[in-house]
């Protein structure tokens, strides 16, 4: 029977793209502790595994560099340390070099062109002389064809060759997001078949039965999520990576730690987050640490510190970045919006810090007085603050001149189901999402005061605006007028109360994309379809106000 090739050459892509990913933390690893046996380890058995791997589907210059890479750390296996920055450079090489190779396949090219032999010789040249106990020249250069393998990779090779006990399996995203899509089908019709039955007389076996098929469609749902969610860790791990890269290239020191790497985030909200973490990253290296000398004048190590932080509040995540730098200048901030037509001179001194901030989301605000290779390119804070939004998320920065920024990402943990508060706003009924609401108010309509065209509400002593769905739907009222329903929202860190015409309860949904006909309609985050058959879209609050 012929073997299905492309199978495993996509097999060996994903492999291969994971041990990469833990060879790159490894090596961060390495530079703050040389002798850390772990991830010499590491690095070791993660090249020899692509060594073999790649052989076995065709792909020798890969193969070449892996082995090159497996025999240093041999070496250093051997020294148990890493000796000098330049040894981990030569090592940084390495992998970008096979990461490289890695996407010219997955491009569909055959990465002949990076083969590198001048850094596979200088990795095996390094590891010929660092390695006294093993002999030198020949011995260490690839067999050729037909030549027979040496002891030590046989040796080698037999230390490695039994795999531990296989716990997981792999399964393609698609087939996952089509079961996924296949379980939200089986609770809306289960929804449905509920609501048909309440039409028929009572009748305790059917209910009893229902109940029954509702927790095991619930259990369902919660296992096929679990399946869904992937450790921040797939793109926190890269991020010490490129700020020590960015450092480098500035001139400039840096520490990065990363906490709360563990916690697990819908796949399809964490693939879209690697953007937004890698353009705070620059901005923190490029425009907030300052070089080692500039620091220690300042009183400060003059190695930078930047901290990414991850934790769970509710039912979402909120990721920190933050770093010890200059800080964000506030003054610089007013004076570009005042010059930009952004804000008014008259009401620019007035301006409390926190909504000076808030101009460091608007497109082509920068206070940068050149662009960089490394943060001028083109996105700004402002592709940020929409890239996360449009996960039904949101951005907040803070700031301390001298003490350095702080700037946070918080997303739904998952975005396939959702707990939502029904309401109606003219004839048409829309979900909300329950993260973004705080409380719900019935409250008599003179309790709310007008100002021109502008509506406030007094709340918890603060006043709050009003936003009037009906006319942001341009809807006619099908409320009573002598009541005002409020639901009391945090939109981009601000209190604002929604009003809307009827409460309808809240319920957990399956969200389904919204059709391609009005996906440019920004305030529409999600369609979900309701028990009795009725489409219901989940509004996308960020965008509707």
């Amino acid at each position: 029977m012929a073997l299905d090739m492309a199978k495993y050459r996509a097999l060996f892509l994903d492999e291969a793209t994971e041990y990469l990913a833990e060879i790159s933390s490894a090596l961060i690893e390495l530079e703050k502790d040389p002798t850390a046996v772990e991830s010499i380890d590491l690095v070791f058995r993660m090249a020899h595994s692509i060594k073999s791997m790649a052989a076995s589907v065709g792909h020798e210059a890969i193969a070449n560099v892996a082995h090159a890479l497996e025999d240093r750390m041999e070496s250093v296996r051997s020294a148990g340390r890493l000796a000098g920055d330049d040894g981990l450079s030569e090592l940084f090489r390495s992998l970008e070099s096979l990461e490289r190779m890695l996407a010219a396949v997955r491009a569909g090219d055959r990465p002949v062109v990076d083969s590198k032999p001048a850094l596979v010789a200088s990795l095996r040249a390094v590891a010929r002389s660092g390695d006294s106990s093993r002999k030198k020249s020949p011995e260490l250069e690839p067999p050729g064809p037909g030549e027979a393998r040496r002891d030590g990779e046989l040796a080698r090779d037999a230390e490695l060759a039994l795999p531990p006990k296989l716990t997981s399996v792999r399964v393609s995203t698609e087939s996952l997001d089509r079961f996924l899509g296949a379980v939200g089908e089986v609770i809306l019709s289960t929804n449905q078949l509920r609501t048909a039955a309440t039409g028929l007389a009572a009748n305790a076996d059917l209910a009893a039965g229902f109940d029954r098929v509702e927790r095991r469609v619930g259990e369902l749902q919660r296992r096929v999520l679990d399946l869904r969610t992937t450790p921040l860790q797939r793109v926190m791990d890269a991020m010490p990576r490129a700020a020590r890269q960015l450092a480098e290239a500035t001139g400039k020191r840096v520490d990065v730690e990363i906490r709360g790497a563990e916690l697990e985030l819908d796949r399809s909200i964490l693939d879209r987050l690697s953007d937004p973490l890698l353009h705070l990253v620059r901005n923190a290296i490029d425009h907030g640490l300052e070089t080692p000398d500039v620091r220690l004048a300042a009183g400060k190590d003059p190695v930078g510190r930047l901290v990414i932080e991850a934790r769970r509040e509710k039912e979402s995540i909120r990721i920190e970045v933050r770093d010890d730098g200059v800080g964000v200048d506030l003054e610089r901030v007013r004076a570009r919006a005042v010059e930009t037509g952004l804000l008014h001179p008259d009401l620019a001194e007035d301006l409390p810090p926190d909504e000076i901030a808030e101009f460091v989301f608007r497109p082509g605000l920068s206070t940068a007085s050149a662009v960089s290779g490394i943060s001028g390119r083109g996105v700004g804070m402002d592709a940020v603050r929409a890239r996360i939004e449009s996960l039904g998320g949101f951005v907040e920065l803070r700031t301390e001149k001298g003490a350095g920024t702080a700037t946070t990402l918080g997303v739904p943990i998952t975005a396939a189901v959702q707990r939502v508060l029904l309401v109606r706003v003219g004839g048409q009924r829309v979900a909300l999402p329950i993260g973004k609401l705080e409380r719900i108010l019935e409250l008599d309509a003179s309790a709310l005061e007008r100002s021109r065209s502008e509506c406030f509400v007094l709340v918890d002593d603060e006043p709050l605006p009003v936003i009037e769905l009906v006319e942001r739907f341009a809807v006619a009222t099908t409320g009573d007028p002598a009541l005002a329903l409020l639901v009391i929202a945090e939109l981009r860190g601000e209190r604002v109360a929604l009003r809307v015409d009827r409460f309808e309860g809240q319920q957990e949904i399956y969200l389904k994309p919204v059709p391609e006909l009005l996906a440019d309609v920004k305030p529409l985050a999600g369609l979900t379809v309701l028990g009795d058959g009725s489409p219901v879209f989940l509004l996308d609050l960020n965008h509707l106000v």
